[in-house]
């Protein structure tokens, strides 16, 4: 053997700088997109934004060349022809006007802002909202002191979770802070909204809870009784059996549990105090001449290039001219990667309302199968372009804005030989449950009958998966209720 030099002939995919950025523009949220394009304005003199609703058109101006001053042998590079506004695609629908709604009230507000996010911002934390209600209850410094130190002393659930003999130490010395004075003090923070912070554990915060109700509340005697000693049998007696013990009726004790159930377990839970999480739509749909179509949301605007540093190309230095040229390109290449996003996520966004337009039209138990590999066939593009436009890309319905991927679940058998779409089977299981007779749970075997029946061939324990994703608790906890 010796060395030899051989040619061989083969294909590779080589990932051009133009394909890398494309491929991360797909990928980025429609907020994380415009922090994007603000980024890229600042650093390339050739961009300037967009407002939404230019006449003229995100990239339209300036692509069907540089300048008249630009000399022949210039490289036009990718996107140097005419588009529309890259950052949402202008359809005419026709003019007509069209309103957006939620599936239980009924049309709700008349879009007159695409970009319009559906978080308006963050809600208060819960020690700050626990804080604000402090000062507006108390008239010392002092007490206000102490009772900042107990709102400390509260984990996010709402629970007290340091002993109460340790607060005082936790004060200035000056304040010669009592256990009696830190008492008061809890007292006074337990009365606050969500009631139940403060408690040490779960008995103490349904009893606060109930203690705040109407005297003549149903079943809030026997429900306090429960609570102060009967906590734990709840969840493991019958409640025939916990009746029979309490020497009450059976229809008191169902009542009575009810009520319990219906309190909150952790009040401070719902103050996590995180940031809000903004979800701005990429795209829109409505019907229009009982037809569902697909409009992109414009967002904060496009881009565009900047006439004036255009007009600079061939007028000014050789380096500042060989600078402008390069950043042109540049410009150029995340004009024609925006288009390319844009028209990507309208295909999606239409091939998913062109398959899902009965869920539009009826709700979830409409829901067809839908997979990545079946929209990538009726698109010719690859799973993982698909999949790149489908994550925290937003479409707003009539029933809610969603993520392009709730629209995506595998189908079940049927017995007509279709296939039945998993949400839909869900969305089945959830309106038997909640339709069935009071005291006479369905059990999970009673449900894949009850769909079988339907069509739907579903194992049991297919159901009990499908169930627990639900947050449905099994047919012998249900029968407490």
């Amino acid at each position: 053997m010796k060395p030899a030099l051989q040619a061989k002939l083969g294909t590779a995919l080589a990932l051009t700088p133009q394909l890398r950025q494309a491929i991360r523009l797909l990928q980025l949220s429609q907020i994380e997109l415009e922090a994007e394009l603000q980024a890229a304005v600042e650093s390339n003199p050739l961009l300037e934004l967009a407002e939404p609703g230019d006449e003229e058109g995100a990239a339209a101006a300036t692509l069907e060349g540089s300048s008249g001053d630009e000399s022949p042998g210039d490289a036009e590079g990718p996107g140097a022809e005419a588009g529309d506004d890259v950052a949402g695609i202008d359809d005419d629908l026709g003019g007509e006007d069209w309103t957006l709604g939620d599936e239980e009230s009924g049309p709700r507000q008349r879009d007159d802002d695409d970009g319009e996010r559906e978080e308006a911002g963050a809600a208060p934390g819960l020690h700050e909202h626990l804080r604000w209600q402090l000062r507006m209850s108390v008239h010392s410094a002092r007490d206000e002191a102490i009772g900042e130190a107990v709102i400390d002393a509260l984990g996010d659930d709402g629970y007290l979770r340091e002993p109460l003999d340790a607060l005082p130490a936790a004060l200035p010395d000056g304040l010669e802070v009592t256990l009696d004075d830190v008492r008061a003090l809890l007292r006074l923070v337990q009365q606050f909204d969500p009631i139940g912070c403060g408690a040490r554990d779960l008995a103490e915060c349904l009893g606060l809870q109930l203690a705040a109700l109407s005297t003549d509340t149903p079943g809030l005697a026997l429900a306090q009784r429960l609570v102060a000693g009967h906590l734990d049998a709840i969840a493991r007696q019958r409640p025939d059996r916990l009746a029979a013990e309490l020497g009450v009726d059976p229809a008191d004790v169902l009542e009575a549990i009810a009520l319990v159930k219906s309190l909150d377990p952790k009040p401070g839970a719902r103050f996590d105090g995180a940031p809000a999480e903004y979800v701005q739509p990429d795209a829109i749909a409505l019907k229009q001449r009982g037809v569902w179509r697909v409009r992109m949301a414009r967002g904060g605007g496009g881009l565009r290039l900047n006439a004036h540093y255009q007009g600079l190309i061939g007028r000014c230095s050789r380096d500042d001219d060989a600078y402008l040229r390069g950043q042109l390109q540049e410009a150029r290449w995340l004009i024609k990667a925006l288009e390319n996003r844009g028209e990507t996520l309208q295909r999606v966004a239409e091939a998913i309302v062109r398959t899902q337009s009965a869920f539009l039209d009826h709700g979830l138990e409409a829901m067809r199968p839908l997979t990545l590999r079946d929209v990538a066939e009726q698109l010719d593009l690859h799973e993982s372009t698909i999949s790149r436009a489908t994550t925290r890309k937003y479409l707003r319905t009539p029933r809610g804005t969603f993520e392009f991927k709730f629209f995506f679940s595998t189908g079940l058998a049927t017995e007509h030989g279709g296939a039945a779409s998993s949400t839909a089977v869900q969305a089945m299981i959830r309106k038997m449950i909640e339709a069935e007779p009071s005291g006479k749970p369905l059990s999970d075997q009673s449900l894949a009958d009850a769909l079988k029946a339907e069509g739907i061939a579903v194992a049991r324990r297919t159901v009990a998966k499908y169930r627990e994703g639900l947050g449905i608790p099994p047919s012998s906890e249900r029968g407490q209720r």
